[in-house]
C-alpha cells in the first residue's frame, strides 16, 4: 500500500536532507534539498508580490537543464504551472497560450523565443529567469505589482499542472492535474522502482512533458532523493554524462533506449564503472527485443512502466527483481486500480481483450471546458484510456495498442505492436513502426517503416519472409519502407497515426 507522506507539492519538498543534493546537472554545481523548499518560499513570495497566487496559470517556456525543473517546482508551490515546448513555433505558442488563458509567461532572461512576442501581443506580463551558481538556483524579475486573489501556498486540490493531449486525432484537450494527482504519481514511481535517498537519476527527457516532470523529477524529490538534469538527450553525450553524475538510474522512452544500444559496445567501460540498479522506460511500448538487448549492455533490469499524462504519468509498472518482469508486459498495476472494459462499459473477466481502464488518486477529474470528451473518457467513475489490452491471471497488464491505431484490414484487426514487435527481432532491423495505410477494397492494409542496423541490406522480400515465419499472412506487413529515420513527436515517441500520409504510401 503506497504511504503518500505529502498531498501538496510544497511538502513533498519536505523529504530530503538539507544538505543532501536535490538538482543537479552534468558540470554544475548541485543545489541541495535545503536549497530547494528556500526556492520555493522565495519563489510563491515572489509570484504573490506580483499578484500571482493559487489557481492563476503561469507558462513556462525554458530550455531543458536544471532551471527548468527547479522553476516547475517552485511555481507549482504556489501557482499553476503550464510548461509548454521551447521548440513551438510562433502559431504554436499563440494558441496554446490563448488556449491556457495564462496570467503570465516565465522565459529565460535575454533568450530570444517567439513566445515573447505572443506574450506581448496577447498582454500577458513577461517574467525574466535569472540563473544563480548553482544547477536550478533562479531568482524572477518583473515589473509587476498586485495582491493575488488567493495568496500563499496550494492546497490539494488546486490545480498544479496543466498539459495538453498530443492532438494526433483531434484539437488537443487541456488536462488540469491537482496537487493531489501528481504527488500521488510521484509516490507511486518511487515505491515501484524502491526510490532511497541515496538515488541519483540522469534526466535525459524533456521537461515539458509528464515523463520527465513526474517520473525523473518529482519522484527523486519525493524520495529525498537527487536528479541531474541534461540539457536535453543526446545519445553521444549521454556515457560523458553517465560517467560524471553516476546516476542509479535513468528513465527514457523506447527511441532512446535503442539510440544507446548502438553505441553500448564501445563504451562498456563506462557502463562497468557505473552504478546503475535500473534502467526505466516509457511513453510508449518497448519492443521485447529491446529490452533483452539493453539488459544485456548495461547489466541491469529494464523496468518497463505504462503512463499517460491523463493518470499524471504512471498506471503500470513492471516489478523489480526478484519479482518476475516479463518484456512484452507493461507490468502491474503501480498506482491506480485497473481493470478492463468492453465498448458497452462492462468489466471484463481476466485474460479477456478489452480497453483498459483506470480510477485512482493521481487521475485527472476531467478535461478542462470539455464535457463531451468527458463524457466519452468516463464511465461509472472509470477513466478509459484509449488503449486495448488484457490482464493475465498474474495482473501482468499486456497492451495490444491504441485503439485508434488498431489495423482493419477488411474486418481482420491487426496490433500494430504485435508486429513491431516480430519485426524488431530480425538481426538487420534497428528500428520499425508498423502503421495502417489506406487500401481501397480492403480499408487499411499493413505497413511498416523500417531503419536499417548499419551495414545491412535486406530487402523488402526478406523482411517480409521473416514475419511471415511467425504472424499470420494478413498481419505480414504488404508494404515495407526504409527509412534512414522514423518521424518522431517532441518527446521522442515514433509517431504511428498520419505516417501513411506523411510518407505518402497507399495500397
Amino acid at each position: 500500500m503506497t504511504v503518500y507522506l505529502a498531498d501538496t507539492m510544497a511538502n513533498l519538498l519536505a523529504k530530503g536532507a538539507d544538505t543532501a543534493p536535490a538538482i543537479g546537472a552534468p558540470g554544475g554545481k548541485w543545489l541541495t534539498h535545503g536549497g530547494l523548499r528556500a526556492l520555493a518560499t522565495r519563489t510563491v513570495a515572489s509570484l504573490n508580490a506580483m499578484g500571482i497566487g493559487r489557481q492563476d496559470r503561469v507558462g513556462i517556456v525554458m530550455p531543458n537543464g536544471p532551471e527548468m525543473a527547479a522553476v516547475f517546482i517552485a511555481v507549482a508551490c504556489g501557482a499553476t504551472t503550464a510548461p509548454l515546448n521551447p521548440a513551438y513555433k510562433e502559431d504554436e505558442f499563440d494558441f496554446y497560450l490563448s488556449d491556457l488563458n495564462a496570467k503570465a509567461l516565465i522565459v529565460l532572461k535575454g533568450w530570444d523565443t517567439p513566445a515573447r512576442i505572443v506574450a506581448e501581443r496577447r498582454g500577458i506580463a513577461i517574467v525574466e529567469l535569472v540563473p544563480g551558481e548553482l544547477a536550478g538556483d533562479f531568482t524572477l524579475e518583473s515589473p509587476l505589482s498586485g495582491t493575488p486573489a488567493l495568496p500563499g501556498l496550494a492546497e490539494p486540490e488546486d490545480v498544479a499542472l496543466v498539459l495538453h493531449t498530443s492532438g494526433t486525432t483531434s484539437r488537443p484537450k487541456i488536462v488540469p492535474l491537482r496537487q493531489i494527482n501528481i504527488t500521488a504519481s510521484a509516490y507511486h514511481i518511487g515505491e515501484a522502482l524502491a526510490l532511497t535517498p541515496d538515488d541519483v537519476c540522469l534526466n535525459i527527457m524533456p521537461l515539458f512533458h509528464i515523463h520527465g516532470l513526474i517520473a525523473a523529477v518529482l519522484s527523486s524529490l519525493a524520495a529525498g532523493a537527487a536528479v541531474s538534469c541534461t540539457p536535453g538527450f543526446n545519445a553521444f553525450k549521454f556515457f560523458a554524462q553517465y560517467d560524471e553524475v553516476r546516476p542509479t538510474w535513468f528513465t527514457a522512452v523506447p527511441t532512446m533506449h535503442q539510440a544507446l544500444l548502438g553505441l553500448t559496445a564501445r563504451n562498456a567501460d563506462t557502463i562497468a564503472r557505473g552504478r546503475l540498479r535500473l534502467i526505466r522506460s516509457s511513453s510508449a511500448s518497448l519492443p521485447p527485443q529491446v529490452m533483452m538487448d539493453v539488459e544485456a549492455a548495461f547489466h541491469v533490469p529494464v523496468i518497463e512502466s505504462y503512463g499517460m499524462t491523463e493518470a499524471a504519468h504512471q498506471m503500470a509498472a513492471n516489478p523489480l527483481p526478484p519479482r518476475e518482469h516479463f518484456p512484452g508486459s507493461v507490468g502491474v498495476a503501480a498506482g491506480p486500480e485497473i481493470a478492463i472494459m468492453s465498448e458497452e462499459g462492462a468489466l471484463l473477466p481476466t485474460g479477456e481483450l478489452g480497453e483498459i481502464v483506470i480510477r485512482g488518486r493521481n487521475v485527472t477529474a476531467g478535461y478542462e471546458n470539455n464535457p463531451d470528451a468527458n463524457a466519452k473518457a468516463f464511465t461509472d467513475g472509470w477513466f478509459r484510456t484509449g488503449d486495448e489490452g488484457y490482464l493475465d491471471a498474474d495482473g501482468y497488464l499486456r497492451l495490444t495498442g491504441r485503439l485508434k491505431e488498431i489495423i482493419n484490414r477488411g474486418g481482420e484487426k491487426v496490433s500494430p505492436l504485435e508486429v513491431d514487435n516480430v519485426l524488431s527481432e530480425h538481426p538487420d532491423v534497428a528500428q520499425v513502426l508498423t502503421f495502417a495505410m489506406p487500401h481501397p477494397k480492403l480499408g487499411e492494409e499493413v505497413a511498416a517503416a523500417i531503419v536499417l542496423r548499419e551495414g545491412t541490406d535486406p530487402t523488402e522480400h526478406d523482411i517480409r519472409e521473416f514475419a511471415g515465419k511467425k504472424l499470420a499472412a494478413f498481419k505480414v506487413p504488404r508494404k515495407i519502407v526504409f527509412l534512414a529515420e522514423i518521424p518522431k513527436g517532441a518527446t521522442g515517441k515514433l509517431m504511428r497515426i498520419g505516417l501513411a500520409a506523411k510518407l505518402g504510401v497507399s495500397g
